[in-house]
Formats: structure tokens, C-alpha cells, sequence
């Protein structure tokens, strides 16, 4: 039989920087047991960015958006550092068949670790391509059993303004609420990432687990996460309850809907001067618009 590939997916020495390659393969050797299996098998394929090239590491971890840190693009690199994500755990609920309390190495399964190279697109109009390590959601959430009420699943980051400064402002509803529909969910290219440059996840950038979905914009990748519900109706989600009409449920980069304070037709790439087109859907559009074909992505924004 002859395995016909995705176009996203090549071989890692087709995309991934040779410095990359080797630290990665570097860190695995001398990486704790836990950290060891959760990253990618050396015979592993990659999940490419449609030929752009890797943003610098130390740009993709210092220029975030964690606002559970603070509002600044370096605050989370700065307060986030002694962040404790030591025996974590993430709480099940909804409807599903297996509920309860997991902690990591229950839920991600070593086998189907990969590196998946995505282009990352923030709704504020700037981007990046980052080498992320993880696993498909779809691996996790089949091991819970979503049932046949389950339409949506529901996220939460951790609440623990003594840790997380930020939250100890109004600046939204703590703690920070995502949400996708089941079949967004379950997509092949949704992942939830526990690394980057073939390290583990940096706190600042959604230690120790996150979300990553790839064609919407990027605060729908919700960072440490610790709740995962199967819900029959659409759940509610942290940019959307501060400000609905600025903020949808879906949140697909669409260059033709433009934020009412901004165009969304350019962005910029960290570390380039230029601008470019943004592309539909993040240019994964031959792999996910067929999940909206139905719906005004004017409307249903």
C-alpha cells in the first residue's frame, strides 16, 4: 500500500533547521523519564508550515500573550518563571464516559508524540512559525469517551492569582475559558502541545499543556489548561464575554472579516519588517473550510 501524505506533512529534515533537529535529539537523550516520553520518536514525521521559515526561538518565547502574567508582550517571560506546574492535573467532566481526575502522562500517549510546525496568527495582526511538540486532541479526548451529547469542548486555565499576578486584575473573568466544536476538536490538525523547540513547554508560553489550533487566531489556544468538559451547548469563552462584538466564538483568521478597531488583511511576522497577506484560515484553508461550508463566516465570526 502506498500512503499518500497530507499536504502539511513531510519529512522533519525537509523543514526543521538542523540546529533544531540536533538539540532536539540532544534533549531527549538527557531529559527526565516523563519529559523523555513525551517527546518525539526519532523515526517521527513533522507537520510543516507551508514552506515558512521557523520564527527565532527567542522571539516566540518573549513576545507573548498571557495575560494571566500581565497585559506586556515581555511581562510573561518575566513573572512567569517561577511558575509551578509540578504535579499537574486536569479535571474531566461533562458528557463523556470516563470523567475524573488525570495527570499528564495519563492523558498524552508517547506513542503518537510528534513535532508539528505551525504557523501561529494573533488576532492584534502579528504572526510566527513555531515547532511545537505534542499529540493530536483527538488522542486524548477519545481515551475520555465524549458521548452523543457532546457538541463542544470546554477549557480552563488555572486560577491562582498568587502565582499568576495578572489575575489579580479585572482585566477579564478568571479564570481564562476556551471552547471548540466537537468536530474542530477532533480535526487532525488540532494539537495539545507540551514543548516547543524540542524543550519542554516554557511557562510562558502555556506550561506545562496547551492548546494549539493553527487556522483560528491565537488566543483560542488556551494555555495551562486544567479543565476539559464535554458540553451539549456552546460554552462561554473568556474574549467573547468581555467583548462580544469584537471577539467570536469561531475566531477563524479571515482576512475578509476585519476587527472593528483593525484590518486583518496584512500581519506582520515576528522578525520581518515587511508585512504579507494574511491567508484564509491561516493558510490551512484546503483542510478546514469544509467544517464551515454552510455558515456566513461574516456572521459566525
Amino acid at each position: 500500500m502506498i500512503k499518500k501524505k497530507n499536504r502539511w506533512e513531510v519529512s522533519e529534515t525537509d523543514v526543521t533547521p538542523e540546529k533544531i533537529y540536533h538539540q532536539r535529539r540532544k534533549f531527549m537523550q538527557t531529559s527526565g523519564a516523563f519529559c523523555t516520553t513525551m517527546l518525539l520518536s526519532p523515526w517521527g514525521s513533522t507537520w510543516a508550515s507551508l514552506n515558512q521559515s521557523i520564527t527565532g526561538e527567542a522571539d516566540a518565547t518573549s513576545y507573548n500573550n498571557f495575560y494571566e502574567f500581565g497585559t506586556g508582550k515581555d511581562d510573561p517571560v518575566k513573572s512567569a518563571q517561577n511558575f509551578d506546574t509540578s504535579d499537574w492535573k486536569i479535571m474531566v467532566g461533562g458528557e463523556c464516559d470516563r470523567p475524573g481526575e488525570y495527570a499528564l502522562e495519563d492523558l498524552i500517549d508517547s506513542n503518537v508524540v510528534e513535532e508539528r510546525i505551525y504557523r501561529f496568527r494573533c488576532v492584534e495582526a502579528w504572526s510566527m512559525v513555531i515547532p511545537w511538540l505534542g499529540v493530536p486532541l483527538a488522542s486524548i479526548l477519545n481515551k475520555l469517551a465524549p458521548n452523543s451529547r457532546a457538541r463542544y469542548v470546554a477549557f480552563k486555565t488555572l486560577h491562582d492569582p498568587r502565582q499568576m499576578p495578572g489575575q489579580n486584575r479585572s482585566t477579564l473573568q478568571w479564570p481564562y475559558r476556551e471552547g471548540l466544536r466537537i468536530d474542530e476538536a477532533m480535526h487532525p490538525l488540532t494539537m495539545m502541545a507540551v514543548g516547543m523547540y524540542g524543550k519542554t513547554m516554557p511557562n510562558q508560553n502555556g506550561a506545562p499543556i496547551r492548546l494549539v489550533v493553527p487556522w483560528k487566531y491565537g488566543f483560542k489556544s488556551i494555555k495551562s489548561i486544567v479543565s476539559i468538559d464535554f458540553t451539549e451547548q456552546q460554552p462561554p469563552t473568556s474574549w467573547n464575554m468581555a467583548a462580544a462584538r469584537e471577539y467570536g466564538f469561531y475566531s477563524n483568521v479571515n482576512p475578509e472579516v476585519n476587527h472593528p478597531r483593525w484590518s486583518q488583511k496584512k500581519e506582520r511576522r515576528i522578525g520581518d519588517i515587511f508585512k504579507q497577506k494574511t491567508l484564509m484560515f491561516n493558510g490551512y484553508e484546503e483542510e478546514v473550510a469544509g467544517m464551515y461550508e454552510d455558515m456566513d463566516l461574516h456572521i459566525n465570526f
